[in-house]
């Protein structure tokens, strides 16, 4: 899998947006209308290295479309220039073990190859030995306590529910919000691609009509996008707690657990989760008791 998040169905609704078929977007970066056409529905996904050259056909931020968790690791940076495995060997004249052995936490990479690699990558050398460091499990110190922003224009908190509020499900894709949201109003007030422009920054205000449609669509409180203002501290605990839900679900925090210690999570620490579910199970989209 690419190590951003790709959803066939979201590249479609942008696609289509951007008037191109299959074999068009194909060309733009270097693969058959067919192959396109298998990403789309699901069949088959696209090397990391494809999704820059794929967002700037759509002319979407690579970040708004395929969005990643947590810092880069060499692998990101690696796809986000656009190189494959082969490529970046090539670069720092070796073989694809180095590389291959950096990106999956076997070997670190020679110093030697530090500063061509991120001169290639088109970061510092802070930064690629930041990244390695991920991909060896460890994080820098002060992201283990830092405290994400919370999400303030309507684009950011669509993109941060899509992200984090649909763990174990498919969240929807622009043109099914675009639809809920007309639906909610009983009119026609919104279209596919003013979705797509508000997630993506190009958009930044939408009608109240809009917003409350928008809550409606992504199963949230009203309130959450009454304004562009920093949420409030309910609201932020709330976003706070999705993400959490949604590392719970991929299995991150089981799994740290189980790194961490052979009991796994506390059974005080398992109360506070299942309370926590409890109080949001109303909140969240699609979930039935005894989920």
């Amino acid at each position: 899998m690419p190590p951003r998040q790709f959803d066939g169905k979201r590249v479609r609704a942008a696609r289509r947006g951007m008037d191109l078929n299959l074999d068009e977007l194909g060309a733009e970066v270097g693969v058959s209308g067919p192959t396109v056409s298998r990403w789309e529905n699901g069949e088959d996904h696209p090397k990391g290295e494809k999704l820059p050259a794929i967002a700037a056909a759509l002319g979407q931020p690579l970040d708004a479309l395929f969005p990643h968790d947590g810092p880069a690791d060499l692998q990101l940076l690696r796809c986000d220039a656009g190189l494959s495995v082969a490529q970046a060997a090539a670069i720092i004249g070796t073989s694809r073990a180095p590389v291959s052995n950096a990106e999956s936490g076997r070997r670190r990479l020679s110093d030697a190859y530090v500063l061509p690699l991120a001169e290639a990558y088109g970061v510092t050398e802070a930064v690629l030995l930041a990244a390695q460091d991920c991909s060896f499990g460890l994080r820098p110190a002060a992201s283990r306590h830092e405290q994400a922003p919370a999400p303030r224009t309507i684009g950011e908190k669509i993109n941060y529910l899509l992200e984090h509020g649909y763990a174990g499900q498919e969240a929807p894709s622009d043109d099914e919000i675009a639809r809920a949201v007309n639906a909610h109003a009983g009119e026609a007030v919104i279209t596919v691609e003013d979705i797509a422009s508000l997630r993506t920054g190009a958009t930044t205000d939408a009608s109240d009509v809009v917003r409350a449609g928008l809550a409606d669509a992504l199963q949230v409180d009203a309130a959450l996008f009454q304004n562009d203002a920093e949420v409030s501290p309910a609201a932020r605990e709330f976003l706070e707690a999705i993400r959490f839900l949604g590392s719970i679900q991929r299995g991150q925090i089981l799994g740290l657990a189980a790194r961490g210690n052979g009991g796994g999570l506390s059974t005080e620490m398992m109360a506070t989760i299942n309370n926590l579910v409890g109080e949001l199970r109303h909140k969240l989209p699609e979930v039935q008791d005894g989920d």
